[in-house]
């Protein structure tokens, strides 16, 4: 599936990003070697947190890219039901540090709940979410689910959407 949007980026970034959702069998080689090189940049350099990141839900999960000509600029990963919870969920959220404060994560997410309510037919949404950006799912409508723990030595609390 591809989409389009056209939305302010507050002067920055580009006027228009492609999104793409794909499962992980029709991704291309140069999709995936993208989405795994966002993901180390983020989530291993950036956060300072080395984890295993291969960890075989890649396989089973749908892959929603945002994308700037061949730059990857924000990416989830879609999870159905029973593979990282009882409920459907939404992981990997990460956006490039180049497209930060544009609106493209925000973006990110309401499309990416909005294609996790389909491509599942579920009525609720659970995430992992790192504790900093608490306030930012809050906005979305996710409310917090469980106490505060530690996954990779980063405070994480879990939280759910419900339709």
């Amino acid at each position: 599936m591809q989409q389009q949007s056209k939305f302010p980026f507050r002067g920055q970034g580009p006027e228009l990003l492609n999104w793409t959702l794909k499962k992980f069998e029709d991704l291309t080689p140069f999709e995936l070697y993208k989405i795994m090189q966002l993901r180390n940049e983020v989530f291993v350099v950036e956060q300072n947190c080395v984890y295993q990141d291969a960890d075989n839900k890649d396989l089973k999960a749908h892959h929603f890219m945002g994308w700037d000509g061949d730059t990857l600029v924000a990416y989830t990963r879609l999870l159905p039901q029973g593979v990282s919870y009882t409920e459907a969920s939404i992981g990997r959220v990460v956006s490039s540090p180049k497209y930060r404060r544009t609106g493209a994560g925000r973006e990110l997410m309401q499309r990416s709940i909005e294609n996790t309510f389909i491509l599942f037919n579920c009525n609720a949404i659970k995430i992992g979410a790192q504790l900093y950006l608490k306030k930012f799912y809050e906005s979305l409508g996710f409310v917090q689910s469980s106490g505060e723990y530690l996954e990779d030595n980063i405070p994480h609390i879990e939280m759910i959407y419900v339709k």
